[in-house]
């Protein structure tokens, strides 16, 4: 005797415990591509310690980071011979703290480039998918409007807009928020041409799903990899101009402890006491480095050939 053929509830139900199975197999798949990748584990631990001492910042810092005294302006690090264990890292030219002001800085440059992402994702974003999905002249005029983006070098409009807008912390990540979408609009728009096309988004159009309902559920969770990817290169991309507008003088204002802002301050005595630039630009680096590490782990680990 032949069993009798399952029913529509009974063939939805085995479906969805065949996916329920295999997500955990995803998962466990993807945690031991990532444990593998040693790029991406060490620019992990690099920036989970540079957040741990962010957010802890008023826990670790031994001084105040606008505390100014004078007669304690240029002590050098503990590793030079003039250097006490009350400074470790040194003063500045007004006497402040510098591992105060190097730990609140974190801060700064984190705070600037996820708010910067934010903005600029959220634009470019919805401008690459409007353009990917509808196609046509929805595609041609926002194309047009992200060739001209392109066509503007980046630097120069930031520091005109910087200089018109005026230097503040909310000006800049404005400025930066406002320029760097070009990316987010160029990877979203090239995804979502390749997914609109697929089985599931003409079955979703087939069973009268709206158009936002397709957007929100179908086409933004099928690229949240690429978008994670590029939300990291652009938060570096974002630190490093903020560094350079604050070194012209157009970023942060002091007394705010940016790193762009202490490179900039130490630039006259770069030749007596060079730990000045040294130790802000150290720190750049690290935390430039660890975001770019994290961007191609994530990318090389999510990478379809790299799938189970």
């Amino acid at each position: 005797m032949t069993a009798p053929a399952p029913t529509g509830i009974d063939a939805a139900t085995d479906a969805l415990r065949q996916v329920m199975l295999a997500t955990p197999r995803r998962g466990s798949a993807l945690l031991r591509r990532s444990l593998g990748h040693s790029g991406l584990v060490a620019g992990g631990v690099m920036l989970v310690a540079i957040v741990a001492v962010a957010l802890a910042a008023p826990l670790i810092a031994p001084h105040d980071p606008y505390n100014q005294d004078l007669a304690r302006r240029l002590i050098p690090p503990i590793w030079h011979a003039k250097g006490n264990w009350e400074h470790v890292l040194g003063t500045d030219k007004l006497g402040r703290d510098y591992l105060s002001r190097l730990v609140f800085g974190a801060r700064i440059s984190l705070l600037i480039g996820t708010l910067t992402v934010l903005i600029s994702g959220t634009i470019g974003t919805a401008i690459g998918v409007c353009a990917g999905y509808f196609g046509g002249r929805v595609d041609a005029v926002l194309s047009y409007v992200v060739t001209t983006r392109l066509a503007l070098p980046v630097v120069l409009v930031a520091l005109a807009s910087a200089a018109l807008v005026g230097g503040s912390l909310q000006g800049v990540i404005v400025v930066l928020g406002l320029l760097l979408w070009d990316r987010f609009a160029v990877v979203t728009r090239s995804a979502t041409q390749q997914i609109a096309r697929t089985d599931y988004v003409a079955a979703a159009r087939a069973i009268g799903c709206s158009t936002l309902r397709i957007l929100l559920s179908e086409i933004l969770p099928n690229i949240l990899n690429a978008l994670i990817v590029v939300a990291t290169l652009e938060m570096a991309h974002a630190i490093l101009l903020e560094a350079a507008l604050s070194f012209l003088g157009l970023g942060v204002q002091p007394p705010l402890p940016s790193w762009g802002l202490m490179i900039s301050e130490g630039k006259q005595y770069m030749f007596f006491s060079p730990w000045v630039i040294g130790i802000p630009a150290a720190a750049l680096v690290c935390l430039v480095l660890a975001i770019n590490l994290v961007g191609d782990g994530l990318r090389d680990v999510t990478a379809p050939e790299n799938r189970d």
